[in-house]
C-alpha cells in the first residue's frame, strides 16, 4: 500500500524573511543573491532527482544548473542551509519540519515533479501478526497525525 507522501519545499536559514512563489520563471539565481542553492546532487540523489524535475518543469534548470552545491543526501542540503552556507536549499518537507534551524519559504507545485510516494507492504511468506499489526497501525486514523507532525502527507 502507498502509506505516504512528501513534498519538497525551499528553504533558507530560520531568521530569514524571504518568501517565494515558485512558478515558472521564478528568479531562484537572482534570490541566491551570489550563493549556492543547496540540493541532493541531481545526478544520483532521490531529492536531487526530484528537485531536477521541479526547476525543470518551471523553466529554471538552465539558470541554476551551476549554481547547485551538490550534496550526497537530503540531510547534508539540510545542513548546508542550517549553517547558513547555502542561502537556500532544495529538501523534503519532512526534513525541513525536523529542523528549527530553517524556514520553508516557498513549496513546489505538486505537479512539477513525480509524486514522493513511501510504500509499506508485508513480505509474503515472512509475515507475523506483529508485522501485521504494525502496518495496520501505520494504516489506522492513529497514526495519521503522528506522520502529518513530521511533514508527511497520508495515503
Amino acid at each position: 500500500t502507498n502509506l505516504l507522501g512528501n513534498s519538497l519545499v525551499l528553504i533558507a536559514p530560520a531568521n530569514s524573511s524571504l518568501k517565494v512563489e515558485l512558478k515558472p520563471g521564478t528568479d531562484l539565481a537572482g534570490l541566491l543573491s551570489g550563493g549556492l542553492l543547496a540540493s541532493g546532487d541531481p545526478d544520483h540523489v532521490p531529492a536531487g532527482k526530484y528537485a531536477r524535475a521541479a526547476l525543470e518543469k518551471l523553466g529554471i534548470w538552465k539558470n541554476i544548473e551551476g549554481r547547485i552545491a551538490r550534496t550526497n543526501d537530503v540531510r547534508a542540503a539540510l545542513a548546508l542551509v542550517e549553517r547558513a552556507e547555502c542561502p537556500l536549499g532544495i529538501v523534503y518537507a519532512t526534513d525541513a519540519a525536523s529542523s528549527q534551524k530553517v524556514e520553508v519559504v516557498g513549496a513546489f507545485p505538486a505537479d512539477s515533479y513525480p509524486p514522493v510516494v513511501y510504500p509499506a507492504a508485508l513480505v509474503k511468506d515472512k509475515s507475523t501478526p506483529a508485522a501485521g499489526s504494525l502496518l495496520e497501525f501505520l494504516k489506522s486514523p492513529a497514526a495519521k497525525p503522528i506522520f502529518e507532525k513530521h511533514g508527511f502527507t497520508v495515503k
